[in-house]
């Protein structure tokens, strides 16, 4: 990846407070928004089954859970079970959706780079093959990584 001039002369220029891979961390930054995230993914909506299937105390899967929620990744649906009280589950929104490319992303760098078991895997439904994650240009093309630049399309 290379910086285009004149962000080359990194001298003049900072991206802290305007990066967005720091506005997204932000956001979503922490271990536990990724879990939660990632069990969203597959489908979980109730704080107990996140609570459980992330591993993490009630009062940090709760506010974890309300972090999510005001970023507007997951929003809030009350429902109630017969005989029990009134409470809320989590769906994943449209913006939540939108971090489908880089859930799958890690989790494939999981299973490259970390030790994931190269047994899970995450396929189409339509046919079956793996789902991967490529770099492309709006015109499709393949993008590596020594083929990026960081450009200032402003003003």
């Amino acid at each position: 990846m290379e910086l285009h001039p004149p962000l080359d002369d990194r001298t003049t220029w900072s991206p802290i407070g305007d990066c967005p891979v720091e506005k997204a961390m932000g956001v979503i930054g922490s271990r536990n928004s990724m879990l939660i995230m990632r069990e969203a993914f597959y489908g979980t909506t109730r704080f107990d089954d996140f609570a459980q299937r992330v591993g993490m105390a009630p009062a940090t899967t709760s506010a974890n859970l309300k972090a999510l929620a005001e970023a507007g990744l997951l929003a809030r649906r009350p429902y109630r079970d017969p005989g029990g009280r009134a409470r809320e589950e989590y769906l994943i929104t449209e913006s939540g959706r939108d971090l489908m490319p880089a859930l799958i992303a890690l989790f494939r760098w999981g299973q490259k780079h970390a030790g994931g078991p190269a047994t899970l895997d995450l396929a189409h439904v339509g046919c079956g093959q793996s789902v991967e994650v490529s770099v492309t240009c709006r015109e499709h093309h393949e993008v590596g990584f020594e083929e990026v630049e960081l450009i200032d399309r402003g003003d």
